[in-house]
């Protein structure tokens, strides 16, 4: 165990508290962005550890100017982060602790945050930088913000305005990619089961719809995913209805993993072999893609670097607050597994 005085005499981290008050790095993270979740004792001890060694005192120096606040949308059934989130805050969490920039993290369950739940976790925090985090805003609340001045990163999300800074994966080539996969394999009549609820949502449609445009032959259908309280049972529910209707798609794209392999589930309780009667392809690369059966072939998000990339896209619009909106988009890469195939093979 490290001693607290030579810890104090450098800049104390998270790790170091993780390491003294013998919880994991994660716990310490939840703890010093109050979040719900963890005991009295253990929160107790943690800030008890990260006094001691002298990392709230640092925090608190650095001032209310560099206090930042992370909206990130959450699963209701849950009340948890989604695996995908999970991954983009873990990177965003670490950028800001190498950074020496206080992160509180508060989670919402709506698609788009307004204007009063905005003021009230702005208020509660006197954040000077906001991160939303799968969550888009109104144009209202846009407009809001704007005028506030407050520094807005948007995270996995887009702004068509162009006025405020964005990091995403490559939605529509991505989802352009992912189709050209199924292409090749010979598949000419394909489904893609997704949601047209948001800018980033729909940039996949495009890049679904562009593959099947430029394939002499092929059919592409867009299939609304039908409600369900996760993910897994929405992607079981959307097949299932698919297959009661006679469809005679040999190929099938997904928002994401987890109703990729939903949907995958439904397929085979109807009988249906994957891939030699139907292929999946999924997106995001979660770990759910590899325990599949078969694997699930889908494309690689690169989630925590999403994370390290809106910290350094707020650190520029902090330094340099007047410059043009900047939109990062990242690459995502095919991930192969064994739910592709060329139809009746």
């Amino acid at each position: 165990m490290t001693d607290a005085a030579s810890i104090s005499a450098r800049r104390p981290r998270q790790a170091d508290i993780a390491d003294r008050a013998g919880v994991s790095i994660s716990t310490v993270s939840r703890v010093l962005a109050n979040e719900p979740g963890i005991s009295d004792s253990v929160r107790r001890h943690v800030l008890e550890v990260a006094e001691e060694i002298g990392y709230l005192a640092r925090r608190q120096a650095s001032g209310p100017g560099h206090q930042l606040v992370a909206l990130v949308h959450a699963v209701q059934a849950t009340a948890d982060l989604s695996s995908f989130y999970d991954g983009v805050l873990r990177g965003l969490r670490e950028a800001a602790e190498d950074a020496g920039m206080p992160l509180a993290v508060r989670l919402t369950y709506a698609d788009a945050i307004t204007r009063e739940e905005l003021e009230r976790h702005l208020a509660e925090e006197g954040a000077g930088g906001l991160f939303l985090v799968g969550v888009d805003a109104p144009e209202a609340t846009g407009r809001w913000l704007r005028e506030a001045g407050i520094p807005v990163v948007l995270v996995n999300g887009a702004d068509p305005g162009l006025q405020f800074d964005c990091v995403s994966p490559s939605n529509f080539y991505g989802a352009r990619q992912a189709t050209e996969i199924l292409l090749a394999a010979g598949h000419r009549r394909l489904a893609y089961l997704t949601r047209s609820v948001r800018p980033t949502l729909r940039e996949r449609i495009r890049g679904f719809e562009a593959a099947i445009a430029a394939t002499p032959g092929a059919r592409g259908t867009v299939v609304e995913l039908k409600q369900g309280e996760t993910g897994l049972q929405e992607g079981i529910n959307t097949m299932k209805a698919l297959i009661a209707e006679g469809t005679d798609v040999t190929a099938v794209l997904c928002l994401n993993d987890l109703i990729a392999v939903g949907a995958m589930e439904a397929a085979q309780r109807a009988g249906r072999r994957v891939p030699d009667d139907i292929s999946f392809m999924g997106f995001d690369g979660l770990p759910c893609a590899a325990m599949a059966s078969p694997r699930l072939a889908t494309m690689d998000v690169p989630r925590e670097k999403l994370g390290r990339e809106a910290l350094a896209l707020m650190q520029a619009r902090l330094a340099s607050p007047h410059e043009p909106a900047r939109q990062v988009l990242l690459a995502v890469r095919p991930q192969a597994g064994g739910s592709v195939a060329p139809p009746g093979s």
